[in-house]
């Protein structure tokens, strides 16, 4: 496992979707994931340090988490199936380690919230020796612009 950190999010021009780009922490190799709208904004709130007056979602996990006396380990972006990428939480309580599978969004997002430490496997990263097109990197004013319109409503709305 390689630790990584958030370098920046970005809007992929060809899906019109937010992409995450994961950074190897001493180093130099990046990982991109696409993610939702939903979970681009949390992470991009809790990296603009935008706070809301009641918790949302991957707030709620943080207060669970903390609630029952655990501690958020690491997070483990562990393989990718079918362009699907999986992730781990590694929670500690009273010497016990429980493992809870979620989406590496989610995962990023609830690691940003309790400062910890993201790890992605050796093997998910791109080979250096064949590039694949860059997403183009988010504009700082369009993000601004989104969150502020943001309703925090919107987050528990969805379609099935």
């Amino acid at each position: 496992m390689v630790e990584v950190t958030v370098a920046q999010l970005r809007m992929d021009p060809n899906t019109n979707s937010p992409v995450v780009v994961l950074r190897e922490k001493d180093g130099v190799r990046e990982l991109p994931i696409w993610i939702g709208p939903n979970e681009a904004s949390a992470i991009a709130m809790e990296l603009a340090g935008v706070k809301f007056a009641r918790p949302l979602t991957h707030d709620l996990v943080r207060q669970i988490i903390v609630g029952l006396g655990a501690r958020l380990h690491q997070v483990c972006i562990t393989t990718v199936e079918n362009n699907t990428y999986y992730a781990e939480l590694e929670l500690r309580r009273d010497g016990q380690v429980v493992q809870v599978d979620a989406r590496p969004s989610d995962s990023i997002a609830v690691a940003l919230r309790l400062n910890a430490p993201i790890f992605a496997n050796e093997d998910l990263f791109p080979d250096p020796n064949d590039p694949a097109p860059s997403p183009s990197p988010l504009d700082a004013d369009r993000l601004r612009d989104y969150l502020k319109d943001l309703d925090p409503e919107d987050f528990g709305k969805f379609q099935m």
